[in-house]
């Protein structure tokens, strides 16, 4: 069964286009490591796969469905570029506030809950728009995993991150695929990718220049993908 299934899939800015003819299908329990250099198109693929914007092009199907429809939307986890916090509120109250938009029980609880696991017990009552980057990345990715989503969408989730929040994040990762969640992961940080991923795919100038299991190989040397793959599209 797979978690994420694309078919032709392209998509434009204007004329140029950001994604060209993509197939890809990502098992359930997967966790993908989306790579490419700036411009590649990984945002905009992953923007696509959460029902933030339409394909031009082709079929995508995201846990059997429509990713625009808001009962598939419900049971994705997203982390993009804009951490989507309400800076007027706690840290806490953010939490709070999702886990009610989520349906979640005891919203209080697992706010707080949240909070704790990644280290941010101390700072509930404190406004968002006080904290520094670092805190406002720990705190999105606290609302991210809140749901226990069946997919995890996450771009670039290590930046600004410090040694100990990176490691709350990999063991947040180890545990969402031990309870069989999908994960696909946009980061420049291949080391940290690629040590948790199942699957990687390369992307080059808005095509699929590789996609397989994880190897050996790229674990001891994350560079290949680039020097093998990285003029093949």
């Amino acid at each position: 069964m797979n978690a994420i299934e694309l078919e032709d899939v392209w998509k434009f800015y204007g004329d140029f286009p950001a994604l060209r003819k993509l197939d890809l299908a990502v098992p359930e329990g997967a966790c993908l490591a989306l790579l490419g250099r700036n411009g590649a198109g990984k945002t905009t693929l992953l923007r696509v796969l959460a029902g933030l914007m339409r394909a031009g092009r082709g079929s995508v199907r995201v846990l059997g469905a429509d990713p625009r429809n808001p009962e598939v939307r419900a049971r994705l986890g997203v982390l993009g570029h804009g951490v989507a916090l309400y800076d007027d509120l706690s840290a806490f109250e953010n939490l709070a506030l999702f886990a009610r938009l989520y349906g979640l029980e005891d919203a209080s609880r697992r706010a707080r809950q949240w909070l704790e696991k990644v280290g941010l017990g101390a700072s509930a009552g404190s406004l968002v728009r006080e904290f520094s980057r670092g805190m406002r990345q720990r705190l999105a990715i606290a609302r991210a995993f809140l749901h226990d989503p069946e997919l995890l969408l996450l771009d670039e989730p290590f930046t600004a991150l410090d040694d100990r929040a990176a490691d709350t994040l990999q063991e947040l990762l180890r545990e969402a695929l031990a309870r069989r969640r999908t994960i696909v992961l946009s980061t420049h940080h291949l080391k940290e990718a690629l040590e948790r991923a199942t699957h990687a795919a390369l992307l080059v100038h808005g095509r699929l220049a590789f996609f397989g299991e994880r190897s050996r190989r790229m674990l001891e040397d994350p560079g290949w993908l680039y020097r093998e793959f990285g003029e093949a599209a």
